[in-house]
């Protein structure tokens, strides 16, 4: 009751005393990044997920990739790529998109295994996705489902940049002007394949530092104006 009162860094230090033992315990012990600091000189992490369906409550996730971003460099030494071990077998119309087999997944890691890998690579770091709402609530139901609570993450969306961007230059939004991909274009990205999670999130991960660069990357831009 009235947690809404509570600053982020308070409600942080609640849901920390109430963690158990394990790897959310040991993200919640990281401190949040100031909102005010310098976006060049934060630690972001780049994530994408593949994932069986856009259901979190009853879809789960089949593969998370994910890369550091440290002061406006991607470090692909860090890139993480990670099957996950289904508790039940894949839709055909998932295989088609991610095209990741039953065969595969079985060869997987185990959602614990990988979220707690995911949330040491995060622990201090502001999180980057495209179209975050699907990464935000697959990571908060997982976390759920394994911890009995979840973090609250900070992250930044690259299509709500792009959407802010388009929206202040009172340009028409088409439909697939947000795709990844087609916003790629747009800065001369080159071309990769999509729904591999380890792709999309160095995509992912190229958009943003171009997006930042567009905006004057020699201007201190502050955290909290690419926060979700």
């Amino acid at each position: 009751m009235f947690d809404f009162l509570l600053s982020e860094d308070a409600k942080r230090r609640k849901l920390l005393a109430i963690a158990p033992e394990g790897p959310v315990k040991v993200f919640l012990s990281s401190p949040l990044i100031d909102r005010n600091q310098d976006v060049h000189a934060v630690s972001l992490l780049s994530l994408d997920f593949e994932t069986s369906g856009l259901d979190p409550g009853k879809d789960h996730i089949v593969s998370a990739g994910y890369v550091d971003i440290s002061r406006g460099e991607i470090l692909l030494s860090t890139a993480m790529h990670d099957l996950v071990r289904p508790n039940k077998l894949l839709t055909e119309n998932s295989v088609v998109i991610h095209k990741i087999t039953d065969d595969d997944a079985s060869a997987g890691k185990s959602l614990e295994q990988v979220i707690s890998s995911l949330l040491q690579a995060l622990a201090g770091k502001v999180m980057v996705a495209h179209n975050a709402n699907i990464e935000l609530a697959f990571l908060t139901q997982a976390c759920r489902q394994l911890y009995g609570i979840s973090p609250r993450f900070p992250v930044i969306d690259t299509m709500r940049i792009a959407k802010k961007w388009l929206e202040r230059r009172n340009k028409e939004i088409e439909q697939g002007d947000l795709r990844l991909f087609n916003l790629r274009k747009r800065y001369g990205l080159p071309m990769y394949q999509a729904h591999n999670a380890l792709t999309d999130a160095i995509a992912t991960a190229e958009l943003l530092q171009a997006q930042i660069a567009h905006m004057d990357s020699r201007k201190i831009l502050p955290l909290k104006q690419f926060l979700k």
